[in-house]
């Protein structure tokens, strides 16, 4: 095969992943990465701390295990009050709430 058609079917094959890529739905593509909503064991990957991937986090609203969720929905999800009656939010970065004892 000569240079000039290795470089073609290169070429070719960089712009089918770029297609590919551009392609996918758009639910795919804005999602994010929410903390302490979750409930115990429905996790995304990477709890944090005393977890290793996904399912693994062991306490409901877990501060530092994340779920995805739609892009811009997290911080104004409404989650039950904590204990001690104080607001329960979600947040973009993880938090020192609700871990495991």
């Amino acid at each position: 095969m000569s240079n000039t058609a290795k470089s073609l079917a290169v070429a070719g094959a960089v712009a089918a992943a770029l297609t590919a890529a551009s392609t996918l739905p758009a639910a795919a593509q804005s999602k994010e990465k929410c903390y302490g909503v979750s409930l115990a064991g429905a996790n995304d990957c990477a709890a944090g701390p005393g977890t290793t991937c996904a399912g693994t986090s062991t306490v409901d609203y877990q501060g530092n295990a994340w779920t995805l969720v739609d892009a811009g929905t997290c911080e104004g999800m409404e989650l039950p009050a904590m204990a001690d009656g104080s607001a329960r939010k979600g947040s973009l970065e993880a938090q020192d709430r609700d871990l495991p004892a």
